[in-house]
């Protein structure tokens, strides 16, 4: 049974940093390009930050340039966001989603498999 876990959400103050965490089960991680995304109240779902599968090629949404960090650890199963300098507009519901593929995507259709995310609330 295929799982994807989010944890490491939370509340913190404009400034402050996250670290965002996704553990994958019951498929063969290392051949699947990973994605963070994120869903504000009323907004449509983005793509913050993807990952290929071998982890070393990576891409991001403009807005998050310079300030998050995605990565993987294909010996742990888990992908991460370290989210630094967080602003008031990160505040959503961030996903880790799963590809069958070698190279990223920001394209939610491509995707096989999402966890339930976990929520990120920054306050001015």
């Amino acid at each position: 049974q295929v799982q994807l876990v989010e944890s490491g959400g939370g509340s913190v103050e404009a400034g402050g940093s996250l670290r965002l965490s996704c553990a994958g089960s019951g498929f063969t991680y290392n051949t699947y390009a990973m994605t963070w995304f994120r869903q504000a109240p009323g907004k449509e779902r983005e793509g913050v930050a993807a990952i290929n599968s071998g982890g070393g090629f990576t891409a991001y949404l403009e807005a998050v340039k310079g300030r998050f960090t995605i990565s993987r650890d294909n010996a742990k199963n888990t992908l991460y966001l370290q989210m630094n300098s967080l602003k008031p507009e990160d505040t959503a519901m961030y996903y880790c989603a799963a590809r069958r593929a070698t190279g990223y995507s920001f394209k939610s259709a491509d995707f096989d498999y999402w966890g339930q995310g976990t929520q990120v609330t920054v306050s001015s």
